[in-house]
């Protein structure tokens, strides 16, 4: 502390390079931007800019900045905030300065001046991972929490970056590990009178326990990679069904166009919305029928291939004409949606999937349908108040652990040696998902979708 109270000046070749800047606001106009700094230096480069020692820790103060050659930068407020308890766990300051692009400019000018570069995207919050503030799945929450645009997403993200999702690895690993010293203790003391005799056989109820959950997990994975992406419904059904008007009336507004003609629609016309907290997308698809017509055949396959990827289809059928072939492409989940209920005849029930009755030129039946929609939504795909598996990188890790686990309890009978050789693949699986073992080309990926400046 009392270098950094001495030091009025810091010249180029005193600032280490590994000391790091970057705006940590939106650029642009804005009544206030913040400029992070985070390294050994941070507060040397404090002093430097305010010519005055250093406040005390975590209290904000009113402070002039100046450059180099003594021009006043901007008039902020400078917190200081020593590691490791930070958020990156070193020496971090941060700058609130006036939120002009001249300013920003001109404090960063002046920051290059000082021997400091600017930070890559994600650095920041790399470095808080490689000084153990916090593991690879809660600084995977934080980027989808900075990421977030719904209130489902929100929550998800919460979860996962409180660690979550840590307090469930932590708990398998445990299993593993329990596992593993039974089958090490009869292959390191075979002889040993107080080692029980096939100790590794009794490592089996925890490992069938540990299958279970594992397979559990993979299960209600696709429930979080959801959220994080969204969910697809797509509306299909012969032309001039009146999909595009169904679009439209679900998205309250002319998104699609609408003709009589048939096979207007021939690319995907989709909207955007917020269903139950979770971000959803409509897709309107061309009229599924055979035709001659080029450009209508891509549309119809299109739309096919969307139907066959959706989370939920909405098969839609004309009263008027009682087309009933798109009921071959949707499954017992998906929803039946007569549609031209103020001039058709109204159908027998539908028993073997959920049936509704609208019309899109009224709006009748809509609220019921969109009630049922949200129902399915929350029922199908709202997360859980426990975290899970939110990425194809966790899904993966833990599906080779979940092989590895199943080799073991058949080696269990055969070779101890054999089924220690899987637990240990397994806890290398579970080292993978918490960022702990060498895995750098993934690490390289995680952070580079952090935006500068976190």
């Amino acid at each position: 502390m009392g270098d950094y109270e001495s030091e009025k000046q810091m010249q180029h070749e005193q600032i280490s390079p590994q000391t790091i800047f970057a705006l940590a606001t939106s650029a642009g106009r804005a009544g206030v931007a913040v400029i992070r700094v985070s390294g050994s230096d941070a507060g040397s480069v404090l002093c430097a800019l305010s010519g005055r020692k250093l406040p005390a820790p975590r209290i904000a103060r009113l402070r002039i900045l100046k450059d180099q050659n003594g021009d006043t930068l901007d008039q902020a407020l400078v917190l200081w905030l020593p590691g490791p308890g930070s958020f990156t766990g070193e020496d971090m300051v941060e700058l609130h300065t006036h939120g002009s692009v001249a300013v920003i400019e001109a404090v960063s000018h002046a920051l290059y001046g000082l021997g400091l570069r600017q930070a890559a995207p994600g650095e920041f919050t790399r470095r808080a991972f490689e000084n153990g503030k916090l593991d690879l799945t809660e600084a995977e929450g934080l980027a989808d929490l900075i990421d977030a645009q719904s209130e489902g997403q929100r929550r998800q993200a919460l979860r996962q970056m409180g660690g979550g999702l840590r307090e469930i690895y932590e708990g398998w690993r445990g299993l593993i590990l329990d596992a593993l010293a039974m089958v090490e203790g009869e292959i390191d003391f075979p002889d040993e009178d107080d080692v029980p005799d096939a100790l590794a056989h009794r490592a089996a109820p925890g490992l069938a326990e540990l299958a279970s959950k594992l397979k559990a997990a993979l299960q209600d994975s696709n429930r979080g990679e959801k959220v994080r992406s969204g969910l697809d419904i797509a509306i299909i059904g012969a032309p001039n069904a009146g999909k595009s008007s169904i679009l439209n009336r679900l998205a309250r507004r002319d998104a699609a166009i609408v003709s009589a003609q048939a096979g207007t629609t021939r690319d995907i016309v989709e909207i955007h919305m917020h269903i139950a907290g979770l971000p959803v997308r409509f897709s309107d698809t061309a009229g599924l029928r055979e035709t001659d017509d080029s450009v209508e055949a891509e549309g119809v396959k299109r739309a096919r291939l969307r139907a066959r990827d959706a989370d939920i289809r909405l098969g839609v059928i004309d009263l008027t004409s009682n087309n009933n072939a798109v009921l071959d492409a949707l499954t017992v989940d998906d929803f039946v949606v007569y549609n031209k209920a103020d001039i058709g005849k109204a159908p027998k029930q539908n028993v073997s999937r959920e049936t509704f009755l609208v019309s899109a030129e009224t709006g009748a039946g809509f609220a019921d349908l969109e009630t049922a929609l949200e129902r399915a939504i929350i029922s199908r795909f709202a997360q859980t108040e426990q975290a899970g598996l939110t990425r194809a990188r966790h899904v993966a890790c833990v599906r080779k652990a979940l092989c590895a686990i199943e080799n073991a309890c058949e080696n269990l009978a055969i070779a101890p040696e054999l089924a220690g050789a899987d637990l240990r693949v397994a806890l290398h699986a579970i080292k993978e998902l918490a960022g702990e073992a060498d895995i750098e080309a993934v690490l390289d990926r995680v952070f580079s979708q952090f935006c500068i400046g976190k």
